[in-house]
């Protein structure tokens, strides 16, 4: 291969992402903002859009229509959504962190000849159907279900918790669900750790607490970002968890996406709700992205 041919693979190389985001994600994202801009109509599919084509930007900008943005921050069912939303997405995270630390710290700490099987062991849900998974968690929560009768079975409790169609039971399916997204991440940097730092640490008198906070912990921040990233992004946008095992108070965003596109058929209402929770989504992950590269071009 000549270098001529090297050097045009070398600029193909890094545009094949792009040209990824530009097919899957910035296209689909530019239907949805034209559907957010538009208006219910009885046609298949059921909007009006104000422009038809690139043309007519101009007039469209001049009359842009933003009732269904305003309809958004008038109507207290969708603030308070976004709101619940963003608040079960939060808990959900920090009780996977809470669990996967320790989960990941100890698979990290395990011998090697361990490490596949117990990496295993993680990603072993993923083989089963997702919504398999959550069904068996109501078979697990109901009243009659597996849990009251192992606790009632054991004597700690004299009736059932009642834990279907609660809050609570919307944040266990959800930590079950995405824990392995927080522990593969950690896990990945917690096993490049160089353990002979944390004998360094040992050496210059350090308990193993306060060697755990100072160098591990430290060091796997990366892990620990990117773990949250992935359990609150997906975590703020569900619809299949609380609408199977949560009751009529656990109205999340996802499931007013739904009822929009399906039941009320108002796609461009519901255009506009998914394009508002993408900005609440992005605008903090570029925030953090920029104070990483800051912080990075720092040291």
């Amino acid at each position: 291969m000549s270098a001529t041919s090297r050097q045009r693979l070398g600029w193909l190389v890094p545009l094949i992402p792009y040209l990824w985001l530009l097919a899957f994600f910035l296209v689909p994202f530019a239907i949805v903002l034209r559907m957010a801009f538009s208006h219910a109509d009885t046609a298949l599919p059921p909007y009006a859009p104000h422009f038809a084509g690139f043309a007519a930007i101009g007039e469209f900008l001049a009359a842009l229509d933003l009732d269904n943005l305003r309809l958004l921050a008038d109507d207290a069912l969708y603030w308070q959504s976004y709101l619940y939303s963003l608040r079960i997405a939060g808990l959900t995270t920090l009780l996977a962190l809470a669990i996967g630390y320790p989960l990941a710290y100890a698979m990290a700490s395990a011998p090697k000849s361990w490490r596949g099987a117990l990496l295993v062991l993680v990603i072993l849900p993923f083989w089963t159907s997702f919504l398999i998974r959550v069904y068996a968690w109501i078979g697990i929560l109901r009243p009659d279900g597996l849990l009251d009768a192992a606790l009632m079975g054991l004597g700690l409790t004299r009736e059932p918790l009642r834990l279907m169609n609660t809050e609570a039971a919307v944040l266990i399916g959800m930590v079950y669900s995405y824990l392995p997204f927080m522990v593969l991440p950690l896990f990945a940097e917690l096993e490049k750790l160089d353990r002979s730092l944390l004998e360094a640490a040992a050496d210059l008198g350090a308990r193993p607490w306060t060697a755990f906070l100072t160098v591990t912990l430290p060091l796997s921040i990366p892990g620990v970002l990117a773990g949250c990233a992935l359990v609150f992004i997906p975590a703020v946008g569900e619809f299949v968890i609380p609408d199977l095992l949560g009751g009529p108070d656990t109205i999340m965003i996802g499931k007013a996406l739904w009822t929009e596109f399906f039941s009320n058929r108002d796609w461009p209402l519901a255009s506009a709700v998914a394009v508002v929770l993408l900005v609440l989504l992005v605008l903090p992950l570029v925030l953090l992205q920029r104070a990483r590269l800051a912080r990075g071009g720092a040291a």
